[in-house]
């Protein structure tokens, strides 16, 4: 799946590390503030661009973005590694899925920020993070390590996913039902989880077939 587990291990290390900042940001009293300010100015910017084609796109994104489109590309994806056989790939790709998942609720209800108000289209729960920014990256760069092989095409697939998730995340940003931070750590979190299980089993699949030190 990856060129190199120990690359992939640092690169998924810095992205959950970049989550985890963000949601220390946001909770800690004192740069809370710093960042709804932030978060508040996008929040105008976002109100002022607002036009008819552009809330079209974002709803359309917002729909790509959901349970029901993610689950069944989702379990297309197992179906069809586990008829080829690819085990480690299997695995990979599912623990990522269950874990991102099961990081939701329980951040959601720990954190218990309020939406954004004016929200374009009905929103459900706390708005940190974004359950979207994490299910659209963790199922569009977990596809493509999975399902591409490595190499040059493969690495322009990958941004192709990186962007989707960033444009993903945007759209939750316009139609005003996530406040940036919840976004991007909502975006880093899935990355990093989509890139840090098949590099950390192919870690340890190295590592066991290494011949014993006599």
């Amino acid at each position: 799946m990856l060129v190199d587990a120990r690359r992939g291990l640092v690169a998924s290390g810095c992205l959950l590390a970049g989550a985890a900042l963000v949601t220390t940001l946001v909770v800690v009293p004192a740069t809370r503030p710093a960042v709804q300010a932030v978060d508040d100015a996008v929040w105008r910017w976002a109100g002022d661009l607002r036009n008819e084609p552009a809330t079209a796109v974002a709803e359309a994104l917002s729909v790509l973005g959901s349970a029901y489109v993610n689950w069944p590309l989702r379990l297309a994806a197992l179906l069809l590694i586990a008829w080829r056989r690819h085990w480690l790939r299997l695995a990979a790709f599912a623990l990522a899925v269950l874990t991102s998942e099961l990081f939701i609720g329980p951040v959601k209800d720990a954190v218990d920020r309020p939406r954004p108000p004016g929200a374009l289209i009905e929103t459900t729960a706390a708005s940190f993070p974004s359950g979207h920014a994490i299910a659209g990256t963790v199922t569009a760069v977990g596809l493509v390590l999975v399902l591409a092989s490595p190499g040059p095409s493969r690495w322009r697939w990958e941004v192709r996913a990186a962007v989707f998730g960033a444009v993903m995340a945007l759209s939750r940003v316009y139609l005003r039902a996530h406040w940036l931070s919840d976004t991007v750590a909502g975006a880093l979190l899935g990355a990093g989880l989509a890139l840090g299980w098949p590099a950390l089993l192919m870690a340890v699949r190295e590592r066991a077939q290494q011949p014993p030190v006599r």
